[in-house]
């Protein structure tokens, strides 16, 4: 069965279709990793969007449902040169598994080209179709957009939620839609986690006595989040750190801001260095936005480290309070494990209680 995809300018690609027989909308993005495949489907930032993988072989080791980083495969749509459709561990091919939670994929399409075209015209809306486009692009991406999953559980966990009684730091975070490992690494630096959702308030979050507060990455633009006031009252109490869009999010609420890029950083080989050094980490990044670095003026933030490629502000720290936060995800770990120094950042910044760049 042909499977057709249609971007918001006019340009189409066609291909096989796998996965569900389902047609969709959304924001279409790709992915430079070379293994991860699961991990970036089911990673909640990716809501919404058409995941492209720019590796040409993709589900050659299946899938092993412990690498879950969510519920299930939030990304609306996978798009693939070749499908090696595998089975994991569990006896669970990417057709199967995709199938399992009603999402579409579409193989045999030029994903070099695709790639080529998003960089140089810029992230856009796109449908993808059982059959060719034969009516308006906006009225068709409107009403498939509107029968897309809204994932309502992004934002809105909580794990475990209740008081802390141990002796190890305790970690609250705010969840706008964050990963399995990130949960895991806390844990494996001796933190002990409660997730709480955004949607929480102060006395609730005061309440579960907290050590740090650390805000999680998630999906969308961080404008869209109405948090500010949350979190300007809870890094004057406590040491709070930010990974990706909760470093967006910590930008916006100490004054400066933020904008769309153009294609955004989704990989797992983007170096980073320490804004007063050359050497370099290897990280793996998710995102679409990026804090403004004109905005920074007359703001109590620091810029601490920087993208090696393009100069993003890839971390940023406070002059005088107990706040620090980094654009990549440190608990991606992408072949080197270069980035975990921020949980080893993060706890000694809850027993110090002291600012992050002092």
């Amino acid at each position: 069965m042909k499977k057709y995809l249609y971007l918001q300018d006019g340009t189409h690609f066609e291909g096989i279709a796998f996965g569900a027989d389902t047609e969709i909308a959304g924001e279409v993005v790709f992915n430079t990793s070379m293994v991860g495949y699961q991990e970036a489907l089911t990673d909640p930032s990716y809501a919404n969007q058409l995941l492209t993988f720019t590796y040409p072989l993709i589900g050659t080791y299946g899938i092993d449902l412990a690498q879950n980083q969510s519920t299930g495969v939030l990304a609306q749509a996978a798009m693939v040169h070749t499908l090696e459709n595998e089975p994991g561990p569990d006896g669970l091919t990417l057709d199967a598994f995709l199938k399992q939670y009603h999402v579409p994929g579409i193989h045999s399409v030029d994903t070099r080209a695709l790639t080529k075209h998003i960089r140089q015209s810029h992230t856009m809306q796109a449908v993808l179709l059982n059959a060719p486009l034969t009516s308006d692009f906006d009225t068709t991406y409107q009403q498939l957009f509107a029968q897309c999953k809204k994932h309502p559980q992004l934002g809105h966990s909580t794990y475990p939620a209740k008081p802390h009684a141990g002796t190890t730091p305790h970690v609250v975070m705010i969840d706008f839609g964050t990963k399995k490992a990130i949960i895991d690494s806390l844990t494996d630096f001796g933190c002990e986690v409660t997730v709480v959702p955004y949607t929480a308030d102060l006395a609730m979050i005061k309440n579960l006595h907290p050590d740090g507060i650390l805000l999680s990455n998630g999906p969308g633009d961080p404008a869209d989040y109405d948090v500010l006031p949350l979190i300007q009252a809870l890094e004057h109490l406590y040491p709070t750190a930010g990974i990706c869009l909760g470093h967006q999010i910590l930008a916006l609420a100490n004054g400066a801001k933020t904008q769309p890029m153009a294609y955004g950083h989704r990989g797992i080989n983007h170096p980073v260095h320490a804004a007063d050094s050359l050497h370099a980490i290897i990280t793996s990044q998710n995102h679409g936005y990026m804090v403004d670095p004109a905005s920074l003026t007359n703001t109590d933030l620091v810029v601490t480290a920087l993208e090696g490629d393009d100069g993003t502000i890839e971390g940023l720290a406070h002059k005088w309070l107990p706040m620090f936060s980094v654009q990549y995800h440190p608990e991606a770990n992408p072949g080197p494990h270069d980035a975990l120094g921020f949980f080893t950042q993060f706890k000694q910044l809850m027993e110090k209680k002291v600012a992050a760049h002092a």
